[in-house]
């Protein structure tokens, strides 16, 4: 019997098949890269890479995508094609929790969203379902966020240190009294002896970690662990020279943070004017 040949016309290649369905769909949706990001609520140059082929994104993104255009499962089924191993990032994000549940100190950098161990539950609901997730899915993903915090409980939970990009706080969920509850607790969980929050404003510019989330992990054994982790895609960094220059960097950042003290203030006054606004 004679092999069957495509008659589709489209590229039998996984990562290119993906980038070539990506493309189609916006066309006919009739968006820009512009106005799809909108509608998504991810970075629009991050789909322009995408459909160029020059990365898959996350599962998350393409989840997002068949919502958006109506075609459930298509690209997800096509971004684990074109990832060859759908199983490789969560495998290492599970290596990545083992280790932070050993870590006696933890020093974390955010570029637009509050990190996991300090998110409200309608925080991470919001935050959740944004990437797509619902239902039964859902609830289960926030119950598991919200008992993740667990781990700065106690007398020997480990110190926190988060850096947040002002982004992080121009950024408010859509339910007013929802986002004052999450300043709210930002504000409570800073007073903790063992938790630190601090804020970089806007007008330091750009620097080391502009577009990327950071997370360093510093173990029994005196070795520092990092997860570095952009909108598409997530790495764990164990080798200690590499994770000795992402720290660098991070140090770096940490220089242009305001104080604890400054950073509280800061947030009191995205509080106040979050109080201020009328609710719909």
């Amino acid at each position: 019997m004679p092999p069957r040949r495509a008659i589709t016309g489209r590229s039998q290649e996984p990562r290119q098949r993906f980038a070539e369905e990506l493309r189609s769909l916006r066309a006919k949706k009739g968006d820009s890269l512009r106005q799809l990001g909108d509608a998504v609520g991810w970075d629009w140059s991050l789909f322009g890479k995408m459909e160029n082929g020059q990365t898959i994104g996350s599962p998350e993104v393409s989840q997002a995508l068949d919502i958006y255009y109506g075609t459930p499962d298509l690209l997800l089924t096509l971004w684990e094609l074109a990832a060859g191993d759908p199983t490789q990032f969560k495998e290492r994000y599970r290596r990545y929790m083992a280790l932070e549940a050993e870590a006696v100190s933890m020093w974390h950098y955010g570029v637009s969203t509050v990190h996991g161990l300090l998110q409200t539950a309608s925080y991470a609901r919001d935050l959740l379902s944004a990437g797509g997730i619902k239902g039964e899915q859902l609830t289960r993903q926030v119950e598991a966020r919200i008992g993740r915090r667990a781990l700065l409980d106690g007398d020997d939970a480990p110190r926190f240190r988060t850096i947040l990009s002002e982004t992080v706080l121009r950024t408010p969920l859509k339910n007013p009294e929802e986002w004052r509850q999450q300043l709210e607790y930002l504000l409570d969980m800073g007073e903790r002896p063992n938790i630190m929050v601090q804020i970089v404003r806007h007008q330091v510019g750009l620097h080391a970690l502009s577009n990327t989330d950071a997370m360093f992990l510093r173990l029994p054994d005196g070795r520092t662990a990092a997860w570095v982790e952009t909108g598409y895609s997530g790495e764990l960094v164990e080798e200690t020279a590499a994770a000795e220059r992402l720290q660098l960097s991070y140090d770096l950042v940490r220089d242009l943070a305001m104080s604890p003290v400054e950073s509280r203030k800061f947030i009191r006054q995205m509080w106040e004017e979050a109080s201020c606004e009328p609710s719909t």
